[in-house]
C-alpha cells in the first residue's frame, strides 16, 4: 500500500478537473465567440416553426412523462444485464438462476404497469368539474372516484335554475 492513501485517487481527481475545465471552457468560448444580437424573433419560443398560440396554462396529460420515466427505469435495469453477461461463465448456474429471478421481478413490474393502464395511450381522461360553467365557482373536482355524483352538483343547480 502506498504511503499516502489518497495518492491512488489522483488520476480520478485529474479526470474530474479536466472534464469540468473542458465544460467550463466550451461554455465560455461559445459565449465569447457567439453573436449577441437579440431580437423579438430570436427570443420567442420555438414550436416547430409555427407561431406559438394558446394559453400557457393548458392542461397536459402526464402519460408521456410516465412512459419516459418507465423507459429510463427499464433502461437502467437493462444496464445491469451487461456485467452479468460478462462474468456468466464464472458464476455458472448460480448466476443464471440469480439473473432469472432478477428478470422475473422486472417482468412482473412491466406486467403490473401494463395492467394498470400506464402504457395505454388510447384511454380518454375524464375531467370532473364542480360548479356552474362560466361562473367563478366553476373548477376541477377534487373528489374520489366513488363520489362522482357529488361532482355534478353544479349541473343539478344549473338545471333547477333554468326551470
Amino acid at each position: 500500500m502506498p504511503e499516502n492513501y489518497f495518492a491512488r485517487y489522483l488520476p480520478l481527481l485529474f479526470q474530474v478537473v479536466v472534464a469540468v475545465g473542458m465544460a467550463i471552457g466550451m461554455v465560455a468560448l461559445s459565449w465569447v465567440l457567439g453573436k449577441h444580437k437579440y431580437n423579438r424573433v430570436k427570443m420567442s419560443p420555438y414550436e416547430c416553426g409555427m407561431e406559438p398560440i394558446g394559453d400557457t396554462k393548458e392542461r397536459f396529460s402526464v402519460k408521456f412523462y410516465l412512459v419516459a420515466m418507465l423507459f429510463i427505469l427499464f433502461d437502467v435495469e437493462a444496464v445491469f444485464l451487461y456485467p452479468w453477461a460478462v462474468i456468466l461463465r464464472d458464476l455458472k448456474m448460480f448466476g443464471f438462476w440469480e439473473m432469472l429471478v432478477y428478470v422475473v421481478v422486472i417482468l412482473g413490474g412491466l406486467f403490473y404497469i401494463w395492467k394498470k393502464g400506464v402504457l395505454d395511450w388510447n384511454k380518454p381522461e375524464a375531467i370532473r368539474t364542480v360548479g356552474i360553467p362560466s361562473t367563478p365557482d366553476f373548477r376541477l373536482a377534487s373528489v374520489p372516484s366513488e363520489t362522482i355524483e357529488e361532482a355534478h352538483v353544479g349541473a343539478a343547480i344549473a338545471a333547477e335554475g333554468s326551470k
